[in-house]
Order: structure tokens, then C-alpha cells, then sequence
């Protein structure tokens, strides 16, 4: 949510960056709601005053004798005209705020122009591409023929873009949840937490993700008690503070969660329809960061490395690039992606996205700064898949595949799993 004042400010020049991102701010509709609302507002407020002084004047003039049936009247029409203003209040503010809503946030302007990935900047490189002496398989052909992966019978349950994993496969899964959630509370601090999957309206709201998604979005309900499934853990972990005031003093706060995620990928079809890259439900871990408004951009440096690490203690190749102002998300000022290298096909593919959506979330949900000597201050939010782990074993299958078939399992993961190798046909060894 935005302060309308800022984005009207001719210093900040909001239009000329909502521009880069490939949005056209209608300034003159702005304009006119933020000032129709000074005006009722006043306007109510001059009323309320003459009702209160009216009232006044009719019980004095009833103790003094004198007729009232005029002051009567008047106090009558400014009840009237009390409500009309009150409830236009309503109306323009409703206005006001569902525009509000649908403004993304303004980019950085240390972001190249640009509306596509290709436009990207590169920050940095981590490994060597593995190089094979055999044609490498995908993630499906190796899942289904060391029978790990089974797509058919997911299709059967559920329909296209769901996964069933069995044997050393959901093994796999599981300890690679089980790695995460240890690298990112033991060793960079995060406080983990068990979160519904199931949100409400409200809540969704407060992350960005409605009203402007609301197609993307899973949408379930009983009665008339309606709710959304969550598209990533970022949503409920940001919103435990919705409405609260945190102590400035003790920030930054660092969460992660383990989630189920779910996403209908509308407008997506066609593309990446193999396997395990673009799927309605996936599991991923997410990390999300309280920090003081002024810090976040040295908080993004520092979420971007946890998401990374990972990454290399598993020893996948991979590159982080900053993206250009047209291809950060509705509520990021800034966004780096962290893409792992996939051998079928021979790219980079994003596996994580670290943003600072400095106080664009906070303020939609309510969630404002006060330090202990009553220092008052703005809190904003980052968030960094820290990882998904569906496409993080895709990217173990396809970079550890061997000549026959095989998996070798990262060293760093072995302890978790049991095993080292998973085997054609779904052996272990």
C-alpha cells in the first residue's frame, strides 16, 4: 500500500517509475480522490461543529422560553448532511484504497531497464556447469527410470502439474526440507515456524497477492467462510505481524517455514509442461526478514547469500542476476534471482528470488516500527525462497546423473537421506 502523498510528490516522480516497470499510474484520478477526501473530511468536520453548537443553541433557547422549531430544523439538516458526507467518505476512500491496492511498488533505480529476463544484470557465477561424456537425460526421464518420479499416477489423482514421489524419491524430498530448515536456522539464524496453509482474504492482501492475483490463486471455502491456499510461506510469515507494532530495537527478525505452495499458474500453459519445473503444488522453504526501513538494502545482500548457501553446500552450479524494473514482482522494489544450472536444457533456471519489498508489504498490513525510548520508525520486509524443493532436486538429478542412469546423492545431503547413490530401478547404495 502506498501513501498517495508520496506517489503525488513531483520530487519522487512515482509515474516516471512505475513507467519502467510497464505501469501507467493515472495521476489526475489520484489527484482528484486524495482531494475530494480533504474536502469531505473537512467538510464533515465543519458540519459535526455546527450540529454540536446547533444542539447547544436549542437547549439554551428552550430554557429561555423562546421558540425552537427553526433551530430544530437546522440541527435536523446537519444530521442529514452529516451522514451524506460520512457515508461519501466511505465511498471515496473505498475508491481510493481499491486503487491504492493495485499499484505495484516503485523499483530502485539502480535497476536496468527492461521487461525481460534478458535484460537482467549478472552479479555473480558459483561453479562449473558439469560437463558430460554421454547425452544427459532430464529430471523426468532419470526420476522415472530410477522409478522415483511417477507423473502418470499424479495425473490420475489430480490431473496435469502434480507429482507423486515414492521410495528414494520422497526420501530425497524430505531431507532436503529437513537441510534447509537446519542450514537457515543453525547457522544464519532464522526462527522456524509451522504455519497454516490456508489464509484469509485479508491476509493474502497484506503480501500483495490480492487483489492483483487473484486468478494465480487456490481458493477454497465451507459455508460463507471463504480462503485462499497459500502460494508461498512468505504470505502467513509477514502476516504474523499484521496490525502490530514491533520493537525497532530488536529487529531484524529472520523466519523460515516449510510449506506446502500453491499456484494455479494462469496464463502459464504451454510452457514448462514437463515435469517439475511449473507445478500446482510444490513444497519450498521460505525466509522472510523484519529489518529497519533504512537497512533493507543491505538486508537483500545479506538474504540473497542464506539463499545461496545451500546451493553451494549441495555444489550446484549456479548465478545470481539482478533483474530489470519491468520483471520484479507487484510487490518488490528490488529483486535478485538465483538461478541453478539445468543440463537438458543447457540454461540457467530461477530457484530463488530474494526481494526487498522495503515498507510496500508492511504498510499494507499494517505493521509499523517504535524503539524503546518511543522512537518512532518504519519497518520493511524481505523475502528469499531458501529453497523450493522440488526444482532443487531437479537440478540434483540432472547435475549428478551418471552415464547409466544413476544418482549421486550431494555429500552434505547423505547424512539426511541414508544413501549415496539412488540406483536404476529405485535401489539405493
Amino acid at each position: 500500500m502506498h501513501d498517495p502523498r508520496l506517489l503525488l510528490d513531483p520530487e519522487v516522480d512515482a509515474a516516471a517509475k512505475l513507467r519502467r516497470r510497464g505501469y501507467v499510474l493515472d495521476t489526475d484520478r489520484l489527484g482528484k480522490l486524495v482531494s475530494r477526501r480533504s474536502e469531505v473530511i473537512s467538510e464533515g468536520d465543519q458540519a459535526r461543529a455546527r450540529s454540536k453548537k446547533t444542539a447547544a443553541d436549542v437547549q439554551a433557547a428552550a430554557r429561555r422560553g423562546e421558540d425552537i422549531t427553526g433551530l430544530r430544523e437546522e440541527a435536523r439538516q446537519l444530521k442529514t448532511r452529516i451522514g451524506e458526507l460520512e457515508e461519501e467518505q466511505r465511498q471515496v476512500e473505498a475508491e481510493l484504497n481499491d486503487l491504492l491496492l493495485s499499484i505495484p511498488n516503485l523499483p530502485l533505480d539502480e535497476l536496468p531497464d527492461g521487461a525481460t529476463e534478458e535484460f537482467a544484470e549478472q552479479v555473480r557465477t558459483w561453479g562449473e556447469p558439469p560437463e558430460f561424456g554421454f547425452e544427459p537425460l532430464d529430471h523426468v526421464d532419470l526420476g522415472e527410470r530410477a522409478g522415483i518420479l511417477d507423473l502418470t499416477r499424479a495425473t490420475k489423482l489430480s490431473g496435469p502439474r502434480f507429482a507423486v514421489f515414492k521410495g528414494a524419491g520422497a526420501r530425497l524430498q524430505r531431507a532436503l526440507a529437513q537441510f534447509f530448515l537446519d542450514v537457515h536456522t543453525r547457522e544464519h539464524g532464522y526462527t522456524e515456524f509451522a504455519v497454516p496453509s490456508l489464509v484469509t482474504r485479508q491476509t493474502m492482501t497484506g503480501t500483495g497477492q490480492l487483489p492483483k492475483f487473484e486468478e494465480d490463486l487456490f481458493r477454497t471455502g465451507v459455508a460463507d467462510r471463504e480462503l485462499f491456499l497459500i502460494p508461498t510461506a512468505e504470505v502467513p510469515l509477514v502476516n504474523l505481524h499484521a496490525g502490530e507494532i514491533l520493537n525497532l530495537d530488536e529487529l531484524p527478525l529472520r523466519y523460515t517455514a516449510h510449506t506446502p505452495c500453491f499456484r494455479s499458474e494462469a496464463g502459464s500453459y504451454g510452457r514448462d509442461t514437463r515435469g517439475l519445473i511449473r507445478q500446482h503444488e510444490f513444497s519450498k522453504v521460505e525466509l522472510v526478514q523484519f529489518v529497519d526501513a533504512g537497512s533493507s538494502r543491505e538486508a537483500l545482500e545479506e538474504i540473497v547469500t542464506h539463499a545461496e548457501a545451500p546451493l553451494r553446500k549441495l555444489g550446484l552450479a549456479y548465478r545470481v542476476i539482478k533483474l530489470p524494473a519491468g520483471d520484479i514482482g507487484f510487490s518488490a522494489q528490488i529483486t535478485y534471482d538465483v538461478e541453478v544450472w539445468m543440463p537438458s536444457q543447457r540454461t540457467y533456471r530461477e530457484i530463488s528470488s530474494a526481494s526487498d519489498t522495503g515498507t510496500f508489504q508492511t504498510r499494507r498490513a499494517g505493521i509499523r516500527g517504535k524503539a524503546k525510548d518511543g522512537r518512532r520508525g518504519a519497518v520493511a520486509a524481505l523475502n528469499a525462497s531458501g529453497l523450493p524443493i522440488g526444482r532443487t532436486l531437479v537440478a540434483i538429478l540432472e547435475q549428478n546423473q551418471l552415464a547409466d542412469g544413476s544418482i549421486r546423492i550431494p555429500e552434505a545431503l547423505v547424512t539426511y537421506t541414508g544413501f549415496s547413490v539412488i540406483n536404476p530401478g529405485g535401489t539405493t547404495s
